[in-house]
């Protein structure tokens, strides 16, 4: 999925007050892959009634394996409309056409935004699992979500090394994004803030070459294809860069979603970090 849209793509930051809710939905339909996720983690089997047909791209989902069990759309009103779900959970950034059909139709829907930040994100589990009644099973998860955080975050004064995530998509996570402050907690000092990034975006290979950073994590190619990550790594101008900066796989899948996500996130930064250090210690 191109980060265009990924990036745009999950979190449950509130858009207004959140909705009462006097009963567990029984039919939930979710729009957007972070959500997915979420849903997938949070909801009894039996409560959902379809996930987004993004859950089951395995580059860029971590429930790929669950989504292939379950029903899936392709977001149309149509689509959903069909399903009669008492319970619809949509990005800020799904179809419009499609929320404004649900909306006509009295279709109860649930509009989330982007998180920031952890807290945020941690939020983001603890309103679904309010809307869905499964509050004991939130909880337990945020519980789960704090020891990986707790468990990938370095201690004070250990080493830190500059970074810079590369997405096959050719993107780069720069600060006031999720996976910043994650960056942050594993022990990176992410170089897209001195490369001029304000969120996210591409950092020319001009810049690159002048000031490099020590890691540069890269997402996995699709198969047969070559990331545009690998195609900067091998670039004849970058051979005198071998040594000072190393590569470390952190996957895509795990790069614009909180929530569950945060766990394979926070433990693939970890497993970066001791890659790199075993490789330069």
């Amino acid at each position: 999925m191109r980060p265009s849209r990924r990036v745009i793509m999950g979190g449950v930051l509130a858009l207004g007050a959140p909705s009462p809710v006097l009963a567990a939905p029984r039919r939930i339909a979710s729009l957007n892959a972070c959500l997915d996720a979420m849903l997938v983690h949070l909801a009894d089997r039996s409560q959902i009634a379809a996930l987004s047909h993004y859950a089951r791209e395995p580059q860029g989902s971590t429930v790929a394996a669950q989504a292939r069990t379950l029903p899936f759309t392709w977001e149309s009103a149509e689509e959903i409309i069909a399903l009669q779900p008492d319970l619809v959970l949509a990005s800020q950034h799904s179809a419009l056409a499609t929320r404004n059909a649900l909306k006509r139709l009295h279709v109860p829907v649930e509009r989330f935004a982007v998180p920031k930040t952890v807290e945020e994100s941690l939020g983001q589990v603890q309103r679904m699992a309010r809307l869905i009644g499964q509050v004991d099973r939130g909880e337990r998860l945020i519980v789960r979500i704090r020891a990986a955080l707790a468990a990938a975050t370095v201690r004070p004064g250990a080493r830190r090394l500059s970074a810079l995530i590369y997405q096959p998509n050719g993107f780069a996570a720069g600060p006031h994004t999720l996976v910043d402050e994650m960056m942050t907690l594993a022990g990176f000092d992410n170089a897209a803030r001195r490369y001029g990034l304000k969120s996210w975006g591409n950092v020319p290979l001009e810049l690159l070459l002048a000031d490099p950073p020590e890691v540069l994590l890269v997402g996995e190619p699709a198969p047969g294809a070559r990331s545009w990550a690998d195609r900067v790594m091998t670039h004849p101008a970058l051979g005198a860069l071998k040594g000072r900066m190393r590569q470390a796989r952190f996957p895509e899948r795990l790069l614009y979603c909180g929530g569950p996500v945060l766990i394979e996130s926070a433990q693939a930064m970890a497993r970066a970090r001791a890659e790199i250090l075993g490789e330069t210690a």
